[in-house]
């Protein structure tokens, strides 16, 4: 007998008439559906000049259609007990509402009139454009969002779309008025770009019956695909300090460009980011500093393997007396992995995490319309959550050990403090 287990999530995906990718898995535990809508259309697609644009969009796309208001889209998502959220990251704008099955229809097609008619009232442009002005000015006062932002710019460079701030700047946000915000939408915006997984009490049939409706009379011709130049890793160290001496707490972000989200190593580097710390509890990092030490507030590193080399990012907060410390404990963490490589007891208890972790990542139907659009977004295939820990499982300590060897190279790090620190570090 084939249990649920080896089935694995087996969601059904058709590509629509207009492009659009409705992606459907049935899950019966309640009587809900979650809409997880994701267009290209992130931050790396920022116009020339226009820095912020795409979150922009963000903040204001469901603030009225060409025939709702906002008053009128707030009265239908509460009189049916849902709600819309929506976050932009570097490479997509998305929406994600959960409704009940009875209401998927409705609910459907008002996520698309807010897809494809976005009016962009005049007066809602004015209240968000406040909203992210005193957004920007409480990033800039905040040492935890100054030491990556910055550490991003140097990575790659701050005319690169990875390395420009999400947000943009005052002066950029300043200039992004209503004509700006149609433009982006009308260029973006795509049936081609949107990728739609819906999780829940339906067929997957009927579920992309109720979208095809919805979206079918959606037609524009897709935008040429935006390509990423990729941005080769450093070859020195490189120190960069943004004094913030009012603060009481300094902020570190130390990294590296990685790899690849398709690199064939990828699993061994999402092992050893996962040894190294990728949780703030656990990992070395987090027993050497935080636990033995007693030096960091927080500590824990971060791997974002992407189209292009992503980042490879440890983040720390510490007293300002304990930043040279934590940073020479980095080095030496660092160097010891790509000296040493795992130990046995590492390899097998780091396997055992990322398998068992699974099925309690994809226990919410939100849970799994997130990882559905990840292994959309990738290519994965949508037989990808059965292939993982045959994946992981094969990962051998000298793939773990070679990862670590090519990247985690302090003499090539890159390190930025924010906070109440005067420099020091080498």
């Amino acid at each position: 007998m084939t249990t649920a287990t080896q089935r694995g999530l087996a969601p059904v995906r058709e590509v629509a008439d207009n492009g659009a990718v409705l992606i459907a898995k049935e899950s019966p535990t309640t009587p809900a559906v979650t809409l997880h809508a994701s267009l290209r259309a992130g931050t790396i697609v920022d116009p020339p000049g226009g820095a912020g644009t795409a979150h922009f969009l963000s903040r204001v796309l469901d603030r009225g259609t060409a025939t709702r208001d906002v008053d009128q889209i707030a009265e239908e998502l509460d009189g049916r007990g849902a709600s819309l959220t929506t976050a932009v990251n570097r490479h997509a704008l998305s929406l994600v509402c959960t409704c009940l099955v009875e209401d998927l229809a409705p609910i459907l097609a008002l996520l698309a009139d807010i897809i494809e008619h976005p009016a962009f009232p005049e007066h809602e442009v004015e209240t968000r454009r406040r909203e992210i002005v005193t957004l920007i000015r409480q990033d800039e006062d905040n040492p935890a969002v100054m030491a990556p932002e910055r550490l991003m710019a140097v990575l790659y460079g701050e005319a690169h779309p990875y390395g420009m701030r999400p947000k943009g700047s005052v002066d950029t946000v300043q200039r992004i008025d209503r004509v700006a915000l149609q433009r982006f939408h009308a260029e973006r915006v795509r049936p081609a770009t949107l990728s739609l997984v819906m999780v829940g009490d339906v067929a997957p049939a009927r579920a992309i019956d109720m979208a095809n409706a919805a979206f079918g009379s959606w037609h524009a011709a897709a935008h040429a695909p935006t390509v990423l130049a990729p941005v080769p890793p450093a070859a020195e160290r490189r120190v960069h300090v943004i004094p913030m001496m009012n603060k009481a707490q300094a902020d570190i972000a130390y990294g590296f460009v990685s790899i690849l989200r398709s690199d064939p190593a990828y699993d061994a580097y999402w092992m050893m980011n996962n040894i190294l710390g990728q949780y703030s509890l656990g990992g070395r990092l987090g027993d050497s500093i935080r636990e033995r030490q007693g030096m960091a507030y927080y500590v824990f590193s971060a791997l974002d393997a992407n189209v292009i080399p992503g980042p490879l990012m440890i983040r720390a907060g510490v007293s300002p007396a304990n930043v040279d410390r934590t940073v020479a404990s980095i080095d030496e963490e660092l160097a010891k992995l790509a000296e040493e490589g795992p130990t046995d007891a590492e390899l097998v208890e780091s396997k055992q995490y990322l398998i068992g972790s699974m099925p309690r990542n994809l226990e919410t139907n939100l849970g799994i319309a997130a990882f559905l659009q990840t292994v959309e977004f990738f290519g994965l295939g949508l037989d990808y959550d059965l292939r993982v820990p045959e994946r992981l499982q094969g990962v051998t300590r000298d793939e773990i050990h070679e990862a670590a060897r090519r990247t985690l190279v302090p003499s090539r790090a890159t390190i930025v403090v924010a906070g109440p620190y005067a420099g020091g570090v080498r």
